[in-house]
């Protein structure tokens, strides 16, 4: 984005419109830049308007407030639906737990960016068809496709919140990475506020108990089904409106658990050679080996996301590096014993949905490992490997569209 900056210096309304398109990203590149090559009338406006801070916390706007609180009443009605219409908890919330929170997280975006009332249409009909959809699918428990859709279903509603969040943005590209920064951002917060409403929850409850009074049935059925989808929705405003908040936390936890993880990642493929154990024959081993993927997968991506700003080569992209090597051997172990299973015992849709989404990942981090080792040989920069992250997260919510969609159909409800 210096480039661009640099570019138009002297133009008000398209830095406005940079500024707009990643803030976080703006700030950092304008501070570096703005000693030497912005000391303008224009750059003094800017970097008065971008380091001036406030000493306490913006809530937002009052429609802001009030649309969060709207939604957080929506969604706390919605998770009361069992109780309210008599449904079964077992039936109803696997089926929708993803309606509680991502419609209205892709609300506040919807809203906060004007989108046209052709996109509305849109992500409206999508999730009428998804909600009517799953709760429509035959009611079994020994249903595989019933558990793989209901699995998969978030993935589509996450896909729909990022289209949201990109907006009408003019720089398509690095909003996408702006929105995978502002998952792991809005996860940070999350779990603070989480930790916040525990100790509330405990002070409460204990306070209550002290003078015989036992509200905990109350609490957890009025108070709490609010609170919990409260969570993320004021992480997202608080997010939105303080950026600077975690703009230096984030970071800090990526650089600290990406060589931690390095080095469990090590030790463990190391401890399955001494123990014995094999994914090729325990079929519980296979699914934590692959979540264990998932998250190692996950951290690659966080981490590149709060490290895209940088140049050159430094210590967090070889660490960056050699981890997504070392995930490709873990997905490499993984897919081999898939196909083991397969060629032993034939295919299933678990271990349908289990061979697709690993070729998948495959097919990922090789592209990103790859230009891993452009970047630490000085070839392309961070932000270059971003992008090439985002670029291929639509492929997961097509992918989870066929298990959601056909599945059902092509294994019998089976």
């Amino acid at each position: 984005m210096k480039e661009q900056i640099l570019k138009n210096s002297q133009n008000a309304l398209e830095l406005e419109k940079l500024y707009r398109a990643n803030k976080s990203q703006f700030k950092r590149d304008f501070n570096e830049l703005y000693p030497k090559n912005l000391q303008t009338e224009l750059g003094e406006f800017w970097n008065q308007r971008l380091n001036y801070e406030t000493e306490s916390i913006s809530w937002g706007s009052k429609d802001e407030i009030k649309f969060i609180m709207i939604c957080i009443l929506l969604a706390g009605l919605i998770a009361k639906f069992p109780a309210l219409f008599n449904i079964s908890e077992d039936f109803f919330f696997p089926r929708n737990i993803g309606f509680i929170i991502f419609p209205f997280l892709t609300a506040f975006f919807v809203w906060k960016n004007e989108m046209s009332n052709a996109s509305k249409g849109i992500l409206i009909s999508i999730s009428v068809l998804l909600a009517v959809y799953i709760n429509f699918l035959p009611n079994s428990n020994s249903s595989d496709t019933l558990i793989l859709a209901c699995l998969h279903l978030p993935f589509i509603l996450w896909g729909m919140l990022g289209y949201a969040f990109t907006g009408n943005s003019l720089h398509p590209k690095l909003q996408k990475l702006a929105f995978l920064r502002f998952n792991g951002d809005v996860a940070v917060l999350s779990v603070l506020l989480g930790i916040a409403g525990m100790l509330m929850t405990g002070m409460t409850l204990g306070l209550f108990s002290l003078i015989g009074i036992s509200i905990e049935k109350f609490y957890f059925e009025y108070i709490a089904v609010f609170g919990l989808p409260a969570i993320p929705l004021f992480a997202t405003l608080i997010n939105k409106n303080n950026p600077q908040l975690v703009d230096k936390v984030s970071p800090i936890i990526a650089k600290l658990f990406s060589p931690l993880v390095l080095l469990m990642l090590i030790a463990y493929l190391s401890a399955i050679l001494i123990s014995g154990k094999d994914p090729y024959n325990d079929r519980e081993f296979l699914l934590t080996f692959n979540l264990l993927l998932i998250g190692v997968m996950a951290l690659i991506f966080f981490s590149v996301a709060e490290h895209f700003h940088q140049k050159g080569r430094n210590w967090t992209t070889w660490i960056l590096f050699f981890l997504a090597i070392a995930t490709i051997l873990v997905n490499g172990i993984a897919l081999s014993a898939i196909i083991f299973r397969i060629s032993e015992w034939g295919f299933t849709p678990n271990r349908t949905a289990v061979l697709g989404g690993n070729i998948l990942i495959l097919g990922h981090l090789m592209w990103v490992t790859a230009l891993l080792f452009q970047s630490v040989n000085r070839k392309t920069t961070l932000q270059k490997v971003g992008i090439a992250i985002v670029q291929y997260l639509p492929i997961y919510v097509v992918w989870a569209f066929i298990v959601v969609f056909l599945f059902p159909l092509m294994f019998g409800f089976e």
